[in-house]
């Protein structure tokens, strides 16, 4: 496969999952009417798989530090493939999930009341600070993360280095500050 094929097919795939979450966020795609019974876990779900996979990177950087490049690869497809998952997971939960969840939205009712927000107080702050960081940087990383997979697969071994320069602190941001977004938003999920 020829480099300009591999550019368009990750600019593709970018473009369309980048459209699908946008497109379900902003509730333009219908769900169910009702909820599976399954969909509550989906979140803690998502919160396990990004946390496995901040390891996994890390256990990861390890290996080829080492000079372990069997293992970094195995470490890294593996990785791959739990993060695909979680995309899959996470589309899912919010086709599934009509209802807003809100950082400090105790009644559930997906609004945010002048109370509600001064009883959010400054950890709400913290938690639009994690957040609007995360939600940018997985976008962005995205074809980053597709680019150096491939060269990496590939053996492309200074082509995958330079990518990875910034594909993979970026990942590790997004797989770390995704477990602190889960565990920050989770006492004001209201199934």
């Amino acid at each position: 496969m020829s480099d300009k094929f591999i550019i368009r097919f990750v600019a593709g795939v970018t473009i369309f999952v980048i459209a699908v979450v946008v497109l379900l966020n902003r509730h333009l795609i219908p769900g169910p009417a009702v909820a599976p019974a399954f969909t509550p876990y989906l979140p803690m779900l998502n919160a396990v798989l990004n946390g496995t996979c901040t390891l996994l990177l890390l256990l990861s950087l390890c290996q080829i530090k080492q000079g372990n490049i069997t293992l970094h690869k195995k470490l890294n497809i593996i990785t791959f493939c739990l993060s695909s998952l979680f995309l899959v997971s996470y589309i899912l939960f919010h086709y599934l999930m009509r209802n807003e969840i809100v950082y400090g939205d105790l009644n559930g009712d997906g609004q945010l009341s002048a109370a509600e927000r001064v009883s959010a107080g400054f950890l709400r702050t913290i938690y639009l600070t994690i957040l609007t960081p995360h939600i940018i940087l997985a976008a962005a990383v995205l074809p980053l993360i597709l680019l150096s997979f491939y060269r990496g697969l590939q053996m492309q071994v200074e082509k995958h280095r330079k990518l990875v320069r910034w594909a993979f602190p970026i990942w590790l941001y997004v797989t770390a500050s995704g477990v602190v977004v889960y565990l920050m938003i989770r006492p004001f999920y209201h199934f």
